[in-house]
């Protein structure tokens, strides 16, 4: 049996508010999209990941839809993305789009309906509750965007459960209803072409508590605490019942890509998950090594901030590549459409950014699994700079601007730096194409400014550049398809408790590969057991081929093949 073309395939995330704008409204486009697959397939990427390009109020950046079965106005119409979808095909480029179906928008007609009374047949597809005795909400959680998760609905006198905007109504995956409707729109878009799916936050469509009509057993926070509530339903009872029967009724019928959202999953339920016999998706996206530059534990979650400790993301990233190994499948990543530039988040945005760039891709795309490039990651795009709170866009980073200084005291300068850190607006400034106005993004005005550090990085300027960050990209990918040891080779840590060094061999047969990543800006000195047979690549000129007393340049990296 042929190995699935997933494991050997490299994907690219397309934001599509920000990636090309084809007719000067300031937003980004299906048709700019279809302009620009002849740069996505220089690049030599397999599979494209769009985010949420359905009808939405954009109450939550597109998260939050309306209809599933149409083209939002703005990024054009359904026979654009008919269009988009075969000049893809047509460069051997697979297209997966976002699922979002562990809530609607408020607007969507399902819920529309759910609220005009209690015996409505939509008012099932949602989670409602009575209030408290006091009349308040059911439980004092807190949403992942701030606030209550229940939200008030007085026509009818109950509260709808929203793990994260209150304009983002939580479905009832325990109604069969639900889930039939879910299963109709994934036939509707697979029947048109597409490949696969990403689905969102889908370890949470089984929750552990507030399904059953009782809250008695609910956990209480502690006054304060802003621990958000899905830490607490995430990964019900029911989870892989639910996915499982995706699969019998939707999955195994098409060839498809799948890779499920999983914030708080463990390992377990990593390969119960991805399990090729008995799991029901092919890979997921777990959230351990995003949290570990922040304070664990801490009321502020991911605002609270903590220097990154290599060691601990050597201990992270390992426990998951044996963890998965001939039992599943991982997704590699370092960032998307949630998270800050990898560069400015964990490597040197200044005097080294090409170097740095260029070996946090060497580490990813050395692993075993499937690797994504976000949009821009591969030119080494920036953070945005933050000014002050009126350069936010997302709604996460306003609400908790918000709550930190109105609420709970905090400065503005510690919460806008934390922003500056994590926010989400970070990956969704405008993709920089040239160093015309706006970066040649749009002739209009963007609808969020571009990084004022356009006229530097730019895609015009990285692909005349034989030595850009996009060319390593390149080099990168088509090693992927080229050597079966890095897709499917042993994955083994070297220097485990190395302060400044990420070192690990990739075997298969009699193939062995070293790749080793220099994480900081000093010259640590490495005395390994090895001759190197050939340097495959690298980021800093040839430096010979032993491992004695080899000293590292700052940020340097590379992938040896070994004797």
């Amino acid at each position: 049996m042929a190995p699935a073309w997933w494991k050997s395939s490299v994907v690219y995330q397309i934001y599509p508010r920000s990636f090309c704008d084809s007719n000067g409204d300031g937003v980004g486009d299906l048709r700019g999209i279809t302009s620009k697959l002849d740069y996505l397939q220089t690049l030599g990427v397999d599979v494209v990941w769009l985010s949420p390009i359905y009808p939405s109020p954009n109450d939550d950046g597109g998260y939050d839809i309306s209809d599933y079965r149409a083209i939002a106005p703005e990024f054009g119409s359904m026979a654009d993305f008919d269009q988009m979808l075969a000049q893809m095909h047509q460069r051997g480029i697979r297209l997966v789009m976002d699922l979002v179906v562990n809530h609607t928008s408020d607007e969507h007609p399902w819920f529309t309906e759910a609220c005009k009374s209690k015996d409505n047949p939509y008012r099932n597809y949602y989670i409602w509750r009575a209030p408290a005795a006091d009349g308040g909400p059911p439980t004092n959680w807190e949403a992942a965007f701030s606030g209550s998760t229940w939200e008030f609905h007085a026509p009818t006198g109950e509260y709808y459960l929203h793990l994260f905007s209150k304009k983002q109504p939580e479905l009832n995956w325990e109604n069969p209803r639900v889930r039939a409707e879910v299963h109709g729109l994934m036939r509707f878009w697979l029947e048109k072409g597409v490949d696969g799916f990403r689905m969102d936050v889908i370890n949470m469509v089984s929750k552990t508590y507030a399904v059953d009509g009782s809250l008695q057993d609910a956990p209480v926070l502690r006054p304060g605490f802003l621990q958000p509530a899905f830490t607490l339903v995430t990964n019900g009872p029911r989870l892989l019942e639910f996915l499982q029967e995706m699969r019998r009724e939707v999955l195994d019928h098409y060839d498809t890509l799948t890779v499920g959202e999983a914030p708080c999953a463990t390992i377990r339920q990593g390969v119960e998950i991805t399990h090729p016999d008995t799991g029901a998706l092919n890979m997921l996206f777990q959230f351990e090594h995003m949290d570990l530059d922040s304070v664990p534990g801490h009321g502020e979650g991911k605002w609270a901030l903590k220097t990154l400790d290599l060691r601990d993301l050597k201990a992270c990233l390992t426990r998951w590549q044996d963890g998965l190994a001939g039992q599943g499948w991982n997704s590699l990543y370092l960032g998307n459409h949630d998270q800050p530039r990898p560069v400015s988040r964990f490597g040197n945005d200044s005097t080294y950014r090409v170097e740095s760039a260029k070996m946090l891709a060497t580490l990813l795309h050395g692993m075993q699994g499937t690797p994504y490039v976000y949009q821009g990651e591969e030119l080494g795009m920036t953070n945005k700079p933050y000014a002050s709170e009126a350069d936010c866009y997302d709604l996460e980073s306003i609400n908790m601007y918000r709550s930190a200084t109105q609420e709970r005291g905090i400065a503005p300068e510690v919460a806008l730096q934390a922003i500056r850190s994590k926010g989400r607006d970070n990956a969704r400034t405008p993709m920089q194409w040239n160093a015309n106005s706006h970066a040649g993004f749009t002739t209009g005005t963007p609808w969020q400014p571009v990084n004022p550090n356009y006229p530097q990085i730019h895609s015009q300027a990285a692909l005349l550049d034989t030595n850009s960050v996009f060319h390593y990209y390149r080099q990168l990918i088509a090693l992927r398809k080229a050597q079966p040891v890095l897709v499917h080779g042993r994955y083994q840590l070297l220097l485990a408790e190395h302060p400044e060094v990420y070192a690990y061999l990739r075997t298969l047969g009699d193939e062995r590969w070293l790749v080793l990543c220099n994480f900081y800006g000093g010259t640590p000195v490495l005395d390994l057991p090895y001759q190197v047979a050939q340097r495959v690549i690298a980021n800093y000129p040839s430096a010979g081929t032993s491992l004695h007393n080899m000293v590292l340049r700052p940020f340097e990296a590379a992938m040896l093949r070994l004797e």
